[in-house]
């Protein structure tokens, strides 16, 4: 093609849009060389960098029950037997945050007035939430980057384990962030802005879910439980001070590693009890509607220093080094530069023509250099994910041979009329293979499967970036080629 057929096929705005997503796709990618080496925007997963991973095991169980008595009694016949934390999750089931093995618990329910009819280890699907939530709160105040928990929820709703990798530290390090509790204080106001300590967080002995305080009223808080030792250093610090006699000018203050996190005036009816007994259950509140209800989620993860609202044990764990994940980048560099290269071979063996070889293996990297553009905002590299991009590879390359084979319909180069409806005929057909791979890979891209939701996303990702973008470039391209 000469200089002005080549300005007027990249003028087409389909052939445009193609070019200007590839300059800033490399423009997010950004390599370059830094400290000698070279480097990317791109952020990698665990499997391609030194880090390492924990599988942590709930110690809590989902249980069945059937009882005769009202549910509020048997629940707390069962806390007097059991000290645990338990929870109400839905018609006849029970959260029990404290391991006991089903054999255990059966003669407890019986003694409590009531029979075990089913037995899960783990939490439910909200426990679950608040696990990871606080797991994410607790990792992103410590800095750690490129950090990843998944939890595994089956269909029945519970929750046996959670995931948390942790790319760019060692394995006592990874142990250690999860493992580590701030250091929570209560202060009280005394004149001004001076404060005064009141307890640290180790007084502190349960702590609530977030909930409408009294329930229905709209108004968010969270409860906790004093041990009898925190509560007296309350109640005296609050007299000495005068918080239950002037509340509003004695605020009481939660402080995490130093740092307020929450500040408020002791209510009205908690001052007057302060002045003639201890109390132990307080409630903290946050406010009304949304606003109110996420502070109170995150007051909850303050009041417990970090530390899990279940216990949990280290079901497995394992670490990548530096090096070995260093050769893994360059096997998969390896990996996705032959497969191109096997695509263009093969592509050359079908149709013996450079011209029609060289745009299709040009479009099939550029659909690769606009994915790992969106993965720089989006998502990590790791195997998985790499493995979608060289299956995008293979499917790419399917769709244009299907364009190219509709076009040359028995090897003849059609008229500029027959070639618009036989490209729009073969573009029928891509869209309705698209639509089947991006139902066949949602579930997986929606489910909480780490090893596989990579995969699903890059997949889906690289069919709606063909449809919509480089098989119409590819189609208006090839019309100029073959009208040569």
């Amino acid at each position: 093609m000469n200089k002005d057929e080549i300005i007027t096929l990249v003028k087409d705005w389909r052939v445009a849009l193609l070019i200007i997503l590839v300059v800033l796709s490399i423009i997010a990618i950004n390599p370059h060389f830094e400290n000698g080496e070279f480097t990317t925007n791109l952020q990698y997963g665990l499997d391609l960098q030194k880090g390492a991973w924990l599988q942590l095991e709930f110690k809590s169980e989902v249980v069945g029950f059937q009882t005769d008595k009202a549910t509020e009694d048997f629940i707390t016949a069962l806390k007097n037997q059991t000290d645990a934390e338990i929870y109400l999750v839905g018609d006849n089931k029970l959260e029990i945050r404290k391991l006991y093995t089903q054999e255990e618990l059966a003669p407890i329910f019986a003694a409590a007035g009531g029979k075990l009819t089913s037995y899960q280890q783990g939490v439910t699907k909200s426990t679950a939430e608040d696990v990871k939530r606080i797991l994410d709160a607790k990792i992103n105040s410590l800095g750690t980057r490129d950090a990843r928990i998944n939890t595994l929820t089956g269909l029945d709703g519970v929750t046996r384990y959670i995931r948390v990798e942790l790319a760019g530290v060692t394995m006592s390090e990874a142990q250690q962030v999860v493992g580590k509790q701030g250091k929570f204080e209560i202060r009280i106001v005394t004149i001004g802005n001076q404060t005064e300590h009141v307890v640290f967080g180790d007084t502190i002995t349960g702590v609530g879910n977030p909930a409408q305080e009294p329930p229905g009223s709209g108004k968010w808080g969270v409860s906790f439980t004093m041990s009898e030792e925190g509560a007296k250093a309350l109640q005296a610090a609050a007299i000495q001070y005068g918080a239950v006699s002037d509340p509003d000018n004695h605020d009481l203050q939660m402080l995490l590693d130093g740092k307020v996190i929450y500040s408020a005036p002791l209510s009205a009816e908690l001052a007057g009890n302060l002045q003639h007994e201890v109390v132990r259950q307080l409630i903290a509140s946050t406010g009304a509607g949304t606003t109110g209800q996420q502070a109170a989620q995150t007051l909850e993860i303050h009041l417990r220093n970090g530390a899990l609202p279940v216990d949990v044990s280290v079901a497995g764990s394992g670490s990548v080094s530096a090096n070995l994940g260093d050769h893994f980048k360059l096997m998969c560099l390896l990996a996705g530069v032959l497969a191109l290269i096997t695509v263009g071979i093969a592509v050359y063996y079908r149709y013996r023509e450079p011209a029609i070889v060289l745009p299709m293996v040009c479009i099939n990297a550029s659909e690769i250099v606009i994915l790992l553009g969106i993965c720089v905002f989006t998502i990590q590299l790791d195997l998985a994910t790499i493995a979608g991009l060289i299956a995008v590879l293979g499917t790419g390359i399917d769709q244009l041979i299907i364009i190219t084979d509709e076009i040359l319909h028995e090897g003849k180069v059609p008229s500029p009329n027959v070639y618009q409806k036989r490209l729009t005929r073969a573009l029928g057909i891509i869209v309705a293979s698209a639509a089947t791979v991006v139902i066949a890979m949602l579930p997986l891209a929606l489910m909480d499967l780490s090893s596989l939701r990579g995969f699903a996303i890059i997949t889906i990702l690289g069919v709606l970036i063909g449809v919509t973008i480089t098989r119409p470039a590819y189609g208006r391209i090839i019309m100029a080629i073959l009208s040569k």
